[in-house]
């Protein structure tokens, strides 16, 4: 018999207890939500390769894929994912949601000043999604590299995407915002140290962000772990308002009677380059290859999850 998948099991007894007990709140989107402020910490082992996807629905890992490289890019045009068929940006940055905030001046598509812009190029002024930041700003992404590699006992390596000065010029201000890693060094010098990552996250849509959000930044790990000669350890996400959308509570009742399988694998397909000189690469080595990473580089091995839950975004 395989063993209980304990780590969704988690998020479901979550899900289950902000349905139960949690508190009526009305929302910015008029829908409506059941809130839970500040619940236990999730936590997810990466350990040989383990992926948290999780199996009591399909999360579409395409979608994950290129919405994070979207990011590592440093990209704000919503047009770009949906040219390769990722439409989850599209709701924020049509014409009718931009017009609301008062973004007339920006292009359909256009998110402004979004996560990737404050990974890349935190503090600059925003010019637009063609504009050249070469230079600009801090780019904390390459600072996250350095210090993992060149100072891995370093307790500030994180990347903050909340920016109070840019808050009137994005789609949608950060709902993950912060994230930090931690890089386990250990006394044994024949063993490879590790790369773990936490998140905080001030808003959590336990339906449809949440299960995204994990395999994002479980995703983010691999790949720094990968260009850094490191290997993955755990993913903690640290959540503040986590709710339920009124309209997801009988979709996510069907989730939760459904049995957690298995968490799948991350395979790198080219694995040709050994860890032991991906550990020497430069820091600008590195980064390159962390942003030209492209989908067929990766492989999700053994995911067998049931069948979609269909939700509807909020916006």
């Amino acid at each position: 018999m395989a063993a209980a998948n304990t780590e969704e099991t988690q998020y479901l007894a979550l899900v289950s207890d902000i349905i139960s007990t949690g508190e009526t709140r009305g929302d910015r989107t008029g829908t409506g939500t059941i809130s839970q402020f500040a619940p236990p910490q999730l936590r997810f082992s990466l350990a040989n390769n383990s992926l948290p996807l999780l199996t009591t629905k399909r999360v579409p890992f395409r979608a994950v894929f290129e919405e994070l490289m979207f990011f590592i890019r440093g990209q704000t045009d919503a047009k770009i994912l949906s040219a390769k068929g990722v439409k989850i940006w599209d709701a924020n940055g049509s014409r009718a949601a931009l017009d609301r905030l008062g973004l007339e001046h920006y292009n359909e598509g256009v998110l402004g000043p979004v996560y990737g812009f404050q990974w890349r190029h935190f503090g600059a002024e925003y010019a637009g999604p063609d504009a050249d930041y070469s230079g600009l700003g801090v780019d904390q992404l390459k600072d996250v590299i350095r210090k993992i590699k060149l100072n891995p006992m370093d307790r500030r390596i994180l990347i903050s995407a909340w920016n109070p000065s840019d808050l009137g010029k994005v789609a949608l201000p950060p709902c993950h915002l912060l994230c930090q890693f931690y890089v386990s060094c250990p006394s044994d010098p024949n063993q490879v140290p590790t790369l773990s990552c936490q998140m905080y996250q001030r808003s959590a849509d336990m339906g449809l962000g949440v299960p995204f959000n994990i395999a994002s930044y479980a995703l983010l790990t691999h790949l720094l772990a990968h260009v850094t000669g490191l290997v993955p350890g755990t993913l903690s996400i640290v959540l503040g308002d986590a709710h339920v959308y009124c309209d997801h509570v009988d979709a996510l009742k069907v989730q939760l009677e459904r049995a957690p399988r298995v968490f799948p694998k991350l395979a790198f397909v080219d694995t040709i380059v050994s860890r032991s000189e991906r550990a020497g690469w430069s820091v600008e080595k590195a980064l390159e290859v962390l942003e030209g990473f492209v989908f067929s580089d990766v492989k999700v091995e053994g995911y067998e999850p049931h069948g979609k839950i269909a939700m509807e975004m909020s916006v």
